[in-house]
């Protein structure tokens, strides 16, 4: 029986967990609560929870030493560290993580190591790049040409339970990550045109579609899509957006609190001031009296706007004291709205992401393919969430340890000999993008 690390106990461990077990893996949990990591186990013979925190090293290395192969589901700014331990020790290596400059450099020594360092293997980034490198090798392999490729995905509390909150938005995964990526910026390809989204702009002048079985969802940018053009092997594409998915209402309102400095890491003195006291310490005013109103001003916006009443139902204009003393205004904000918006233990997610491609061919012919999925959490199981970032690790962890992906260093999902069999070990769990194709240009994004 193979050994496998794994290394974190968040929202969305909790699957991977349960597939290596029902495999006959010995699993390893080591996260800083134990009693998390026991939950997942629940008590199965081949797992083992302990208790573990980041600054301890010697421990890290280790298990690390002990373990065939180790998944880092840690915060991104702990995987450096795991990797060289799991160089050091010629072990392989997998996490649902973005590549940064710093992992991307340790690709020579993991290949001297000969090991994979196998990197955003989760659903966004993950399933996404897959499920775009398979139809880009197809439209390559018929001589065509991809013109313009949009890749959007959105975690989401499904259309039944979204309504009852103006921000129509319920977390189901790592709350403060989802607030603190409003400070993104965003870049972008769009019709032969490259565009910069200062983080001031993020969440002005949405795009947005009809999904099906959902309705409408706005599209703001989703960091820098530049990139994703030389990882792809679309040199000749026009257009290469990333976006993040949302109902209407979510883009508007986070619009207003970025003007109003809600979201900002700047550090005030708190101490016995009032939410309302805050807001008018961000906007200028000396007294926190009709502080509303006195927003609606320095907005410029209508009093009965969709975002005055999205920031007034989150509690943000109160007179109520904060109980805080130097703090930022995104903790208060990000506390607000975990404190309101946290996904219902009886209430279902979901995850919708689509791809849509304009393609053409040598001879003559123009078509839009759109890739789509929609997949929705099981109150008394797993959220799509989880399911849809730990299922691909999953699998390609028992890849790499059969020894069905042979390639070594610092990778992501975008080959065929990854992407293939990880695509369709997930249509076997019902995780599956549906695929249209023929469509004609007017499907295109507009």
């Amino acid at each position: 029986m193979k050994k496998i690390l794994i290394l974190g106990a968040g929202m969305v461990v909790k699957p991977i967990v349960t597939y290596l077990l029902e495999r006959n893996h010995l699993v390893t949990v080591a996260t800083r609560t134990k009693s998390k990591a026991e939950a997942m186990i629940d008590n199965h013979p081949n797992g083992k929870a302990m208790a573990w925190t980041v600054d301890d090293t010697p421990t890290l290395d280790k298990l690390i030493a002990e373990h065939d192969l180790t998944v880092s589901l840690l915060p991104w700014m702990h995987h450096i560290m795991v990797a060289r331990h799991c160089i050091r020790h010629k072990k392989n290596m997998v996490t649902t993580s973005y590549v940064k400059p710093e992992m991307k450099a340790l690709d020579q020594e993991a290949k001297d190591a000969g090991i994979i360092i196998l990197n955003e293997l989760g659903l966004d980034p993950g399933i996404d790049h897959m499920s775009a490198m398979r139809i880009i090798d197809q439209i390559h392999n018929k001589g065509g040409r991809v013109e313009e490729f949009y890749s959007i995905c959105g975690a989401l509390p499904a259309p039944e339970v979204a309504g009852d909150n103006p921000f129509r938005y319920k977390f189901s995964w790592s709350p403060k990550g989802v607030v603190l990526a409003g400070n993104n910026d965003g870049r972008y390809l769009r019709h032969g045109k490259e565009v910069y989204v200062p983080t001031a702009g993020l969440f002005k002048n949405p795009l947005s579609i009809d999904f099906p079985q959902v309705g409408r969802l706005e599209i703001y940018p989703n960091r820098d899509s530049m990139p994703y053009i030389e990882l792809y092997g679309i040199p000749e594409t026009r257009t290469m957006m990333r976006g993040t998915f949302r109902y209407p209402g979510w883009c508007e309102s986070l619009d207003a609190m970025k003007a109003l400095k809600l979201l900002t890491n700047d550090t005030y003195d708190m101490t016995g001031k009032s939410y309302a006291e805050l807001v008018a310490i961000l906007i200028g005013e000396d007294s926190p009296e009709n502080i509303r109103e006195k927003t609606v001003a320095y907005l410029g916006l209508e009093q009965e706007a969709h975002a005055m009443k999205a920031m007034e139902w989150l509690g943000i204009f109160e007179n109520k004291p904060m109980n805080r003393r130097l703090d930022t205004p995104f903790e208060v904000t990000s506390d607000l709205m975990i404190g309101k918006m946290m996904l219902g233990e009886k209430e279902r997610d979901m995850v919708a992401m689509q791809h849509v491609f304009l393609s053409s061919y040598p001879d003559g012919k123009r078509e839009v393919i759109k890739s789509s999925m929609l997949d929705f959490g099981t109150p008394d199981t797993d959220t799509a969430i989880a399911r849809t970032v730990a299922l691909p690790a999953a699998v390609g962890v028992e890849m790499v340890l059969e020894q069905e992906i042979t390639v070594k260093g610092v990778y992501i999902p975008v080959i065929p000999e990854i992407y293939n069999p990880i695509l369709n070990s997930l249509e076997a769990m019902d995780i599956r993008m549906q695929e249209e194709f023929g469509l004609p240009e007017s499907e295109i994004i507009r």
